[in-house]
């Protein structure tokens, strides 16, 4: 029996399979960074008020977590860098209002700790902010 070899024949079927294995670990990397961008770093659930107000969306935005994370503007902020991040944001515009969004199950505490952090960074105007609650009819 002789064997042919069949060396300089074209392939005709293209192998899908790597493309496939790229394709899968790009869906995983998407799904799990996905709900990352949608949220704040930290969760909080305001407390609710009849009265509430809309907020503006000129105001440095703070939220402090029931374990007591800071947030600001977005940026989850460590206890030694809250003071020198308010004199930043506050450099150009001293009189800008602080919004601040505790958890509803946040210690005072933690709330008067930045508030008096913020205050020694030159901040003045402060709003707390919470959640509109319709009235039972």
């Amino acid at each position: 029996m002789v064997r042919q070899r069949k060396r300089n024949q074209v392939m005709s079927e293209i192998n899908i399979t790597p493309f496939t294995d790229v394709i899968l670990v790009l869906l995983i990397i998407f799904m799990i960074t996905t709900p990352m961008l949608l949220q704040p770093g930290i969760k909080i659930n305001l407390p609710k008020s009849q009265t509430a107000e809309h907020e503006d969306t000129a105001n440095i935005e703070v939220l402090i977590s029931k374990e007591g994370y800071v947030s600001i503007n977005g940026k989850q902020i460590n206890d030694t860098l809250i003071e020198s991040t308010m004199q930043s944001l506050l450099s150009a515009t001293p009189d800008k209002p602080i919004v601040i969004k505790g958890d509803k199950d946040v210690k005072y505490e933690s709330v008067i700790k930045f508030v008096d952090m913020a205050k020694r960074a030159g901040a003045s105007r402060f709003a707390l902010a919470v959640d509109f609650e319709k009235k039972p009819q």
